[in-house]
């Protein structure tokens, strides 16, 4: 059987992962998955219901007590094991993910290599859960800090990512010896099924992961409400993490991780090596068709290098090749849904009344699939709606600016915060760029800021906390100051 073959014949039989088994929903509810490049059904998908979502606590509550007991050095090995399984399911894992989420198949590949690459991670940082000792008051005494498991964990995940978010929140979870239920993107179910397949094939004990799909505002209410729950991990829209961050407020102050959109601007200098840096910039602002939310997505050209800089970046737009992700030659593949074109068609249809130019695409793209050309737009004001808000696809407003500090304030001031980017060959403009813009995350001459061992967070409306490095773990964990005397 192909890798492609046996990713089909998966989507005939997704499951839900409660208390070690995989279960349809206990009512019968589904809803079919969608191939984005066709719009045809790939599968049906169940939907957990109220008994089953209690069923899910209830294992993860007691799936916590044996997981948080279970030695580091045990964890690590499952995890470790985790890792290698992902690796050796390469790629029938990228062909799902593609045939989900519609993006070119050398991309998955890459992010399920990045998946299997944060479990390994995260397994070794098992190791280093280090607390340390205050030097005590007097000779009777102890003084230390240690390192405990926050408790059970509800995740939420979107659809852009389906391998490398819930990896994020799955190893960092588990690592630090918590129990999890995470909700996938109903949208892309397959690719997180699989990845729970890994963890229950290298030993992970039944009910720590839990895996549940349905109507998201509900299956988020009932879990947040839940007192089992300690722990909230969302990535997604402002707006619902607003909401969710205020349910975990009201219903036992749980702590939160809140990775939100963003509208990363990109200031390129006139001494920056400029054709460069606009093929690296479209390279990485039409991957994953542009739903990234890191995705370089306002650009600020220094007026002396405005024009090279749009020409080349044009250049390289137009030249990328639309298809069906799992075709080895496409370089782009379809955007999620329906909802994702008619947002394109928004962008373009408000730049073309400011005075805009499109550049390049700008249009719908031909045949079934959710497909939209690659758009370059050109003479926007800071007001067009492109410029002030996530695009999420493959639409790239380009304006000019002049001094450093016009830029500057500028990129600062929507109240987006999770990653920006400048081009520049100066040490003095990188050094001030660096500590000027305003974000969790700025890459200088880079796009290289989702890395396993590095924080991956906002600022901002963008969100707080951090997935990665050493602060995604500590996300998991509670710190405990504890002093004990002989009497």
């Amino acid at each position: 059987m192909t890798p492609v073959e046996y990713a089909r014949l998966q989507f005939s039989r997704l499951k839900m992962l409660i208390g070690g088994t995989w279960v349809d929903g206990g009512e019968g509810a589904f809803e079919e998955v969608l191939d984005p490049a066709t719009s045809q059904p790939l599968g049906r998908l169940p939907h957990a219901c109220a008994a089953d979502l209690q069923c899910a606590l209830a294992a993860a509550e007691e799936g916590y007590a044996l997981w948080s007991r279970t030695p580091a050095i045990e964890r690590r090995r499952v995890l470790m094991q985790t890792a290698a399984l992902i690796r050796e399911r390469q790629e029938s894992i990228a062909c799902m993910l593609t045939l989900e989420q519609g993006k070119p198949l050398a991309e998955a590949r890459g992010e399920v290599a990045g998946s299997a690459e944060i479990f390994e991670w995260y397994a070794e940082e098992t190791r280093r859960l280090y607390g340390r000792v205050i030097p005590a008051r007097n000779n009777n005494s102890q003084q230390l800090v240690v390192q405990q498991p926050v408790g059970p964990v509800a995740a939420f995940t979107p659809w852009n990512f389906p391998a490398l978010t819930p990896a994020r929140k799955i190893a960092g979870a588990l690592a630090a010896g918590c129990s999890c239920i995470i909700k996938p993107a109903e949208e892309t179910p397959g690719t997180a099924i699989e990845l729970a397949r890994a963890c229950v094939d290298a030993g992970l004990p039944a009910g720590v992961l839990n895996v549940v799909f349905g109507v998201p505002s509900e299956i988020s209410e009932f879990l947040i409400r839940a007192p089992q729950i300690r722990k909230i991990t969302f990535t997604g829209s402002i707006a619902v993490g607003k909401h969710l961050a205020a349910l975990a407020a009201m219903h036992g102050l749980k702590r939160c991780t809140m990775e939100l959109g963003g509208h990363a601007p990109v200031l390129v200098f006139d001494d920056a090596a400029v054709e460069k840096a606009a093929q690296a910039c479209a390279a990485f602002k039409f991957r994953n068709a542009g739903q990234v939310c890191i995705a370089p997505s306002r650009f600020y050209v220094q007026r002396g290098a405005y024009e090279r800089f749009l020409d080349a970046f044009t250049h390289a737009a137009a030249d990328l090749r639309l298809g069906a992700g799992i075709d080895a030659s496409t370089t782009m593949g379809p955007l999620a849904n329906e909802r994702r074109v008619a947002a394109m068609a928004g962008f373009v249809d408000d730049a073309a009344g400011r005075g805009g130019r499109v550049l390049a695409g700008g249009a719908r793209a031909d045949g079934p699939g959710f497909f939209w050309q690659p758009t370059v737009l050109a003479e926007l004001p800071d007001d067009a709606k492109a410029m002030r808000e996530e695009t999420f696809g493959p639409v790239a407003p380009i304006a000019r600016f002049d001094t450093l500090e016009e830029a500057l304030q500028r990129a600062n001031a929507l109240s987006y915060g999770l990653a920006a980017y400048a081009f520049s060959a100066s040490a003095a403009t990188m050094m001030a760029v660096s500590a000027g813009l305003e974000a969790g995350m700025v890459g200088v001459n880079s796009f290289a800021v989702s890395l396993a061992e590095a924080p991956f967070g906002g600022i901002k409306e963008s969100g707080y906390g951090s997935e990665g490095g050493t602060e995604g773990l500590g996300a998991y964990l509670v710190t405990k100051f504890v002093a004990q005397a002989a009497l």
